[in-house]
C-alpha cells in the first residue's frame, strides 16, 4: 500500500508522524474526501476484505466503502504511519432498542501518550474527529456531542446526545480482533434480506458545509444546517451517481 497516493487521496498535506493532532487530520480528511457506500452490493461486485483489493477500490479508483472496507483500510494506513491502533468489534444500536450481533461493525481504538481515541471513518454520520475515549465528560464534536457510558461489565457504549437525550450508537469491547474475523459478517451484509445494506442502495460523503446522501431516487444536500430533498426516478441514480460523487461503476466485476 503506498502511503502517498493513500494521503493525496485524502488530500492530507504536511508532515506525518504520532501525534493526536495528525490522527484527527487524517480522520476528518478522510470523512470529507472518501464516502461511505454500498454500491457494489447491487451491481454485483464481491466485496473481499484483502487490503489490495480495497486499495484498489477506494484509492486508486476513487471508491468509498462500509465500514469493513473503510475502518480496515484506514487501520491499515495508520498502522503503517506508526499508530498504536487496534480494531475492535462493535454492535449497532437498532430502533427496536437490541443490538445487532458481534462483528457487525467494524471500528479502530488508538492510543497516544495516555489516551485511547475512538476512530471510525465507516459509521455514515458520526463525529469528524476522533472521541477521546472517557467516561465522565460529553465530547464536543463538529457533528454533534457524544458520550461514552457503559452497557453492562461486558460493553461499552457511545452514544450521540441530541436534546440532552443519550441516543446509542453502538456497544463495543476494547478486545482487539483480527481483520479476518469480520469476513462473515461482511459476507452476510452482501447477501442477506435481513441485512439493512441490501435494502437500497445509498452513498452518502460528509462535506465542509454540510452532507451530500444518495439513494435509490432521492437526493438529500445539507448545508449549514438547511437540508433540500430532491426527488428523481430511479432510472436516474447513476446520472446522479456521477454528477454529486464522480463515480461510475462497472457491473458485475469484483474487487
Amino acid at each position: 500500500m503506498d502511503i502517498e497516493k493513500y494521503l493525496k487521496r485524502i488530500d492530507f498535506q504536511g508532515p506525518v508522524y504520532i501525534h493526536k493532532d495528525v490522527l484527527f487530520k487524517l480522520q476528518k480528511n478522510h470523512l470529507l474526501n472518501i464516502p461511505f457506500e454500498n454500491l457494489d452490493i447491487y451491481y454485483g461486485k464481491k466485496i473481499n476484505l484483502s487490503i489490495d483489493k480495497l486499495y484498489q477500490k477506494i484509492i486508486i479508483d476513487e471508491r468509498g466503502g462500509f465500514c469493513y472496507e473503510l475502518n480496515g483500510l484506514f487501520y491499515n494506513l495508520l498502522k503503517q504511519i506508526g499508530f498504536n491502533a487496534k480494531l475492535i468489534s462493535a454492535r449497532v444500536h437498532s430502533k427496536n432498542g437490541k443490538y445487532s450481533p458481534e462483528y457487525d461493525h467494524l471500528a479502530i481504538i488508538v492510543a497516544i501518550d495516555d489516551n485511547e481515541y475512538l476512530v471510525d471513518v465507516g459509521f455514515g454520520k458520526f463525529s469528524l474527529e476522533p472521541l477521546r475515549f472517557q467516561m465522565t465528560e460529553s465530547i464536543e464534536d463538529v457533528l454533534g456531542q457524544f458520550k461514552f457510558d457503559k452497557l453492562n461489565i461486558d460493553y461499552y457504549r457511545i452514544n450521540e446526545i441530541i436534546d440532552n437525550n443519550l441516543i446509542p450508537q453502538y456497544i463495543f469491547s476494547d478486545k482487539e480482533r483480527k481483520f479476518q474475523e469480520f469476513e462473515e459478517r461482511c459476507k452476510f451484509h452482501q447477501t442477506s434480506e435481513n441485512s439493512h445494506f441490501t435494502k437500497k442502495k445509498l452513498i452518502s460523503i460528509t462535506t465542509k458545509d454540510g452532507r451530500i446522501t444518495l439513494n435509490d431516487s432521492l437526493l438529500k444536500i445539507t448545508r449549514f444546517g438547511t437540508k433540500k430533498e430532491i426527488e428523481f426516478n430511479e432510472n436516474d441514480f447513476e446520472t446522479k451517481l456521477k454528477q454529486f460523487f464522480n463515480i461510475e461503476i462497472e457491473k458485475g466485476s469484483s474487487y
